[in-house]
């Protein structure tokens, strides 16, 4: 299989990026995308021109660095797939493939297609943690988490932190990965004691990162490898409404 790739090129968020174009030749479609992204880089180490800067790690839809948007949607055609998971066999000999970084205001370029996505660790800093007291272990049963609520939590617990959502949603929005982690936390008793400050302190740190509003384009579900609901930003929004209440009381 052969293929032509436009790849954006960019040396560092202050310097203007360009789309350049290379040929990708003899592409098993066993082959991952990435392994793929390998191949065309060996060939340009070859011809002592400068490989294409990607991230990656775990190669098993894990860890979420394999962040591109590949013909306009972040990860790629397939649903609820990483790039590291998508394998040629989705693409047809003689294809042309964009492959871009997440287009973010929050997520600058730091190179090519790596994307400096540390603002969705600062919200995790302000507040997607619970405080407990060092020593022996609870016993399981200890807390009695009805069914539903603990499915509920492990759903939102599913969230891979690659940041697709933001790349899909028009206004860079960072709702669906806060609306995960808050849920997560707030479906269980031990999330609970914080859940105020944890609300309120989450989505003040998104805001401050320059991530902008949900509008429900839906786009955030559509686009995530893990396949998180937009109901959990009902829960998000449910649990600031309480906060707030719950501070006015106060």
């Amino acid at each position: 299989m052969n293929l032509t790739l436009y790849v954006w090129r960019q040396q560092s968020s202050e310097l203007q990026g360009r789309m350049e174009k290379y040929y990708a030749q003899g592409i098993s479609p066993d082959m991952s995308f990435l392994e793929m992204l390998d191949m065309v880089n060996e060939d340009l180490i070859k011809n002592n021109a400068e490989p294409i800067a990607f991230d990656h790690d775990c190669r098993e839809g894990i860890c979420g660095t394999c962040s591109q948007v590949i013909n306009g949607v972040p990860h790629g055609p397939e649903e609820r797939t990483t790039v590291c998971q998508l394998h040629m066999r989705h693409f047809h000999d003689g294809d042309t493939v964009y492959i871009e970084p997440w287009r973010a205001k929050a997520f600058p370029v730091i190179k090519d297609l790596i994307v400096d996505r540390s603002a969705l660790d600062s919200i995790i800093q302000a507040g997607g943690f619970i405080s407990v007291h060092t020593g022996g272990v609870s016993d399981a049963n200890s807390f009695l988490i009805p069914r539903s609520d603990a499915e509920t939590a492990m759903d939102a617990a599913e969230c891979i932190g690659c940041g697709a959502c933001i790349a899909a949603c028009p206004n860079g929005s960072a709702m669906l990965f806060t609306a995960a982690k808050v849920t997560h936390l707030a479906m269980l008793p031990q999330g609970r004691p914080e859940a105020k400050r944890r609300v309120c302190m989450m989505t003040e740190e998104m805001l401050t990162k320059g991530f902008g509003n949900c509008t429900n384009h839906y786009e955030c579900q559509a686009a995530c490898p893990k396949g998180i609901k937009v109901s959990f930003i009902a829960k998000l929004n449910r649990e600031f409404i309480k906060a707030a209440q719950l501070i006015k009381e106060e």
